[in-house]
Parts: structure tokens; C-alpha cells; sequence
């Protein structure tokens, strides 16, 4: 193009020259080729010196105000920076934008296409494979230890309890289960009745005939029995109540007594420490890493398929309710706009910094290999405008002086 454009400059320099040569010899038509010729090659070089000054100084001379990308690359590339965080960055256009592009609506409608979920439930499983290999497992148990059991540690346990418990004894919800132990305690004292004898039988003194040993173990379990029976079958029975009494008492211990709470801690604390809890930690990181790649190794996994199902229904949802489609959306734009209205600098400092990092005439051929091509048909405008503007100005000056 530049070749063209300089070809045209000759061309008219050309026309000049064998116009003035027939403007000689008194051709009438020579003198508005001749000035058609002329103005056209103050256009060409009036337009050559303009695009060429945006590059480079013009054959090399100092003339102020050249060589604008070169040597005002900085100032271009910041002004650049401005105009897009002024312009593209703005709170406004930037809610405008995501409105109109309704990108919830989109997601939905490619979520919920089988192909794009199994694709998204792929990579979610790539994504698990590589976390959970990375991670070493002491780290692993480490964190549990100090995130799970530590910070229970932290916590006191009986005051809580006792809340629970005191809640349940107020509500009755415990009787089921004195039911339970009144019915199992009966049981056993109904059918072991030879261990009761044999008991009374080793505590009797040695000098006690056997008979009468029998006669007082005989009558030792049935009073026994006829008292579980009584505390099994009454529910209003002074036994009944006393437990109540003692669970209730118990129950505000934990949460009072000073004592009790104490107590609590110390068995809190005699459990978590144990080797066995510790040895649970560490093996169900273990079984959980086994479980998760396991999972995300198989596409046929019970885990991949709900986490496909889910995206499938997550994408139906957004493009059938609008309600979740706004509110989706609510959120892309309120966190867009944050991040827009709050680091705005930083992403324009991109564009400086980046444009900063260039070299000023490296920068400046890249630019003109980019738009050059445009550039030179102003030369070419440039000729063919000046010829018509100076045809004109001639024809109009022969007409009226």
C-alpha cells in the first residue's frame, strides 16, 4: 500500500511535468491538468508527512510534534487505560451489559443439556483427583485434629448437656427408656435366679446350715423379684420417682455445679485424647480420600451421577423460574460490579503497565503493521481529494477573474 500510494504521488508529479511542458507551447487544457497535478501532490505529501509523523520522524528530521507513538507511547497507553475504566468499566455500562446478556437464562439452557453437564461433572472430578492427591495426609489429619477435635476440646461439653438433658427429663422423653431398663431389670432377675442363690449361698456365714441358706436365698429373690415387678408395673412408683429426682439433679449439676462440670471436662478431655479417637481421625480422612477418588474416578459413581443430576435440575430451574434467574443474576452483578467498582485501577493497570513494557519502536511497527493498510489510502485520498480540490480552484478563478 505504501507502494501504491507513493506510485500515485510519482504518477501526479509525472502529469505536473508534461502538463506544465503543454502549458508552454499554449495548450488551453494544459493549465487545469496542471493544476490538478499540482494540488494533488501537495495533498500526497501533505498526507505522507501526516501518517509517516505518527510512526517515525519524517527522512529522519527533529520536527517537533513527530514520531507521536515512539516517543509518547506512555502517555497513549495510560490514556488508553482511562478511556477503557471510564468507558467499559463503569458501574453503569457494566449493569447494563449483564442485564442484556442474561447469563443465568444461558447457563441454565447449557446446563441443562447432558452432554454439558457430564462434561462439568468431569472436570469437577479432575479438579477433586488433583486436590485430594495433592494433600499429604499427616497435613490432612493435622487440620482435623486442630479444626475438629481442638476445637471441641475448646468447648465444655456440660453445661450444653445439661441443657439437652434438662429439656428431655421436662418433657418425660426419658421414661421410654426407664420403661426399658425396669423391663430388662426385671428380666434378668427373673431368670437368673440361681445366680441370686448361689450369691446369698457365698455370703452366708460357713457355720449356717444349707437348708436355711436356701430358705433366705429363696426368699431373698422374691422379694427382689416382687420389687422389679412393682417398679416395672407402676409408673407412679417411689423407685421411678427417684430416678427422676437424680437424672433431673444431674442435669442442673452440669450446668451449675462447679464439681460436676468439672468432672464432665476431664472425661471430655480423657476421650479425645485417647489413641483410639486419634486413630478415628486419621482413618476416616483415609476412608473419606478413598471414598471421594474412587467416586470421581468412576463416571458411573452414585457421587458423579447425583452431581450431574443436580446440574441438570440446577439448569432447568434457572431457565424455568424467574424468580432464581433474578437472583442468580442479582448476584453475578453485585459481585461484577464490587469487583469493578473496587479494583477498577488495577485492571486498567494493566493495560499501562503492559503497554509500558513494550519497546517504543517495536511498538510503533506493530501498530503500523495493524493499521497501516488503512493509513495509506488516506495518502491516496489525500492526492485524489487535493487534484479535485485544485481542478476546482482553477476552473473557479479562469471563470470570474
Amino acid at each position: 500500500m505504501k507502494a501504491v500510494a507513493g506510485g500515485l504521488l510519482v504518477f501526479a508529479a509525472l502529469v505536473y511535468i508534461f502538463a506544465r511542458w503543454q502549458e508552454s507551447t499554449g495548450a488551453a487544457w494544459a493549465g487545469y491538468v496542471r493544476a490538478a497535478a499540482e494540488a494533488g501532490m501537495v495533498g500526497a505529501l501533505a498526507d505522507w508527512f501526516a501518517v509517516t509523523a505518527l510512526f517515525r520522524r519524517p527522512l529522519g528530521l527533529p520536527i517537533p510534534h513527530t514520531a507521536i507513538i515512539p516517543t509518547r507511547k506512555d502517555v497513549i497507553g495510560r490514556s488508553l487505560g482511562d478511556f477503557v475504566g471510564t468507558n467499559f468499566l463503569s458501574e453503569q455500562v457494566v449493569r447494563d451489559k449483564l442485564r442484556r446478556a442474561e447469563i443465568s437464562r444461558r447457563l441454565g439452557a447449557w446446563l441443562d443439556d447432558e452432554e454439558h453437564a457430564e462434561r462439568v461433572t468431569s472436570e469437577l472430578a479432575t479438579a477433586v483427583r488433583g486436590a485430594v492427591q495433592v494433600l499429604r495426609d499427616d497435613d490432612v489429619q493435622a487440620v482435623l485434629e486442630q479444626a475438629v477435635v481442638r476445637k471441641v476440646l475448646a468447648q465444655p461439653f456440660g453445661p450444653p448437656l445439661g441443657r439437652i438433658l434438662g429439656q428431655v427429663f421436662a418433657d418425660g422423653s426419658h421414661h421410654k427408656l426407664v420403661d426399658l431398663v425396669c423391663d430388662r431389670a426385671y428380666d434378668w432377675v427373673r431368670d437368673n435366679h440361681e445366680t441370686v442363690l448361689r450369691v446369698v449361698s457365698q455370703r452366708a456365714p460357713s457355720w449356717s446350715p444349707k437348708f436355711f441358706d436356701a430358705m433366705v436365698a429363696d426368699k431373698i429373690y422374691a422379694e427382689v423379684l416382687s420389687f422389679a415387678w412393682a417398679v416395672k408395673t407402676d409408673p407412679e412408683h417411689p423407685m421411678r420417682k427417684a430416678v427422676d429426682r437424680f437424672l433431673v439433679e444431674f442435669a442442673d449439676d452440669l450446668q451449675h455445679d462447679p464439681r460436676t462440670m468439672a468432672k464432665a471436662e476431664q472425661i471430655q478431655q480423657q476421650v479425645l485424647e485417647h489413641p483410639e479417637v486419634q486413630n478415628l481421625v486419621a482413618s476416616a480422612w483415609g476412608t473419606a480420600k478413598k471414598m471421594l477418588l474412587d467416586a470421581a474416578e468412576d463416571p458411573s459413581s452414585e457421587l458423579r451421577l447425583r452431581v450431574r443430576d443436580g446440574l441438570r435440575s440446577l439448569g432447568r430451574r434457572l431457565v424455568e423460574e424467574p424468580d432464581l434467574q433474578a437472583k442468580v443474576d442479582g448476584w453475578l452483578e453485585g459481585a461484577t460490579v464490587y469487583v469493578v467498582s473496587n479494583y477498577r485501577t488495577e485492571l486498567t493497570t494493566l493495560i499501562t503497565d503492559t503497554v509500558e513494557r513494550w519497546d517504543a519502536q517495536e511498538t510503533s511497527r506493530k501498530i503500523e503493521l495493524q493499521v497501516g493498510r488503512d493509513l495509506q489510502f488516506i495518502r491516496i485520498n489525500g492526492t485524489v481529494v487535493g487534484s479535485l480540490a485544485g481542478l476546482a480552484i482553477y476552473s473557479i478563478s479562469q471563470l470570474f477573474f
